[in-house]
């Protein structure tokens, strides 16, 4: 995959935002990691951002629709999204 539109989850906006923080690849998403990248996008683009981002994240770096993360995954994402 060359483009942050092939991975799941990402459509035009959260592309979109994936650019403006300068998340070019996948493999910068990959390497920036869930957290970080959320954190970006909230501080620069949307400080509105929601679980479900989260959510999109982690199942574009796994590869994955999003609904299908494990719960323990998702505990793990939501606990961190309280803290922001």
């Amino acid at each position: 995959m060359k483009s942050l539109s092939d991975l799941p989850n990402v459509g035009k906006v959260f592309e979109g935002n994936l650019l403006k923080v300068g998340i070019k690849t996948p493999e910068q998403l990959r390497s920036i990691g869930t957290e970080e990248a959320s954190i970006c996008i909230r501080m620069q683009i949307d400080s509105g951002a929601c679980l479900h981002m989260l959510y999109g994240i982690q199942g574009a770096i796994d590869g994955v629709p999003y609904k299908f993360l494990s719960d323990q995954t998702k505990q793990k994402l939501k606990a961190f999204y309280e803290t922001l």
